[in-house]
């Protein structure tokens, strides 16, 4: 049975305020922490060991997950005292793994939220005899994104980083985040340094030889670095879009986790996230929204596309649209808060102190 490392060890500094308190991949998506999501693909794609490459708040994994047994896994976690880069992460923790030389190893980044089909990915690895397989999918537009272009079969050519010219732009495939290494190329990358699997390790084995392998597939692919990603990703999660067997509860245009309260006269839609012991109060609209645990949206207020930590308040008909409010603040009543902003954790902004329209 194929075993995995899972890489959850980045600072989320795109995200803040939100990672402040919590690493990226805990923090709440449809409900649970969004590695529940990846650890539950994987074991219904068949993987039974997954070790967990943590580094930044490493501390909140175990006791969230412990030995995996709930999940019918068995996880491990690996604490790197110092950041080693994707690669160096991966090195980090060979040692704990039990595939043997030949056997594939599957590697994910913990940012991304992806219908990948997990067991074609091996079985082209197998079948097309790589040293390394890679998940490719294709963007409108590739220039944020490491480029991958391939041969008619499929065979990786060249690894080329965030284009920024129409000329340098040769593919719309890019590296997609989930890969498969033979064991034995593990072993190769150097250890106790940071090392780039992207800008390192993938074009050193290029350059020597081997035989890399792209698999297009296609399906829901999302990178969850951004606010914005993060709260359609969860969306999408509850809408049905995004496939996970973690979801708790059918998939719909709302998910109200058992504690939380919401008014009769409420509104919830466009894939809304209320947690536990949250509470959503009389004529309060909530669309496409992520309200974090023990969070309060005041009555009359509306909320859009944005995202509400955990304790935080929303005041009476404040309108927040694209918004990310950290854990424990207070927005006061009659606030408007547009796209982009991003309100600190515990800070206050008083009554009608923030506004794009008139007050009348």
């Amino acid at each position: 049975m194929t075993e995995a490392i899972l890489l959850v060890g980045g600072k989320g500094t795109r995200l803040r305020p939100l990672t402040v308190h919590t690493p990226k991949p805990m923090l709440p998506a449809a409900g649970v922490p969004f590695l529940t999501h990846q650890l539950a693909r994987a074991r219904a794609a068949g993987v039974e060991h997954i070790v967990l490459a943590t580094s930044y708040l490493a501390e909140v994994f175990e006791p969230h997950f412990g030995d995996g047994s709930a999940l019918g896994l068995h996880l491990e976690y690996v604490t790197e005292e110092e950041p080693l880069g994707t690669g160096g992460a991966i090195r980090n923790v060979a040692s704990r793994l039990r595939s043997g030389p030949d056997e594939p190893v599957l590697v994910f980044n913990g940012d991304i939220l992806t219908g990948l089909d997990i067991g074609a990915l091996v079985r082209t690895h197998e079948t097309s005899g790589a040293d390394v397989s890679l998940h490719l999918t294709r963007v409108t537009d590739p220039r944020a994104y490491g480029l991958v272009p391939t041969d008619g079969a499929g065979r990786v050519l060249a690894f080329l980083e965030k284009p920024q010219t129409p000329e340098e732009i040769v593919t719309d495939q890019i590296n997609a985040g989930a890969y498969v290494f033979r064991r034995s190329v593990i072993d190769t990358i150097p250890a106790g340094r940071v090392v780039s699997v992207e800008r390192e390790t993938f074009p050193g084995l290029l350059a020597a030889g081997a035989h890399l392998q792209g698999m297009v597939d296609s399906t829901y692919w999302l990178d969850l670095g951004t606010p914005a990603a993060f709260v359609r990703g969860s969306a999408d999660l509850v809408l049905g879009k995004a496939p996970s067997p973690a979801v708790p509860g059918r998939c719909g245009d709302r998910l109200v986790l058992p504690t939380a309260r919401v008014a009769p006269d409420a509104k919830l839609a466009g894939g809304t996230v209320v947690g536990e012991g949250a509470l959503v109060a009389e004529g309060a609209r909530v669309f496409g929204s992520t309200i974090l645990p023990g969070a309060v949206i005041e009555p009359g207020a509306v909320v859009t596309d944005s995202l509400i930590g955990t304790r935080a308040r929303v005041g009476e008909r404040a309108v927040l649209s694209g918004a990310v409010i950290g854990d424990g603040a207070v927005i006061g009543a009659h606030n408007e808060l547009r796209e982009g902003v991003r309100v600190w954790c515990d800070a206050t902004i008083p009554a009608g102190a923030v506004r794009f329209s008139s007050d009348q």
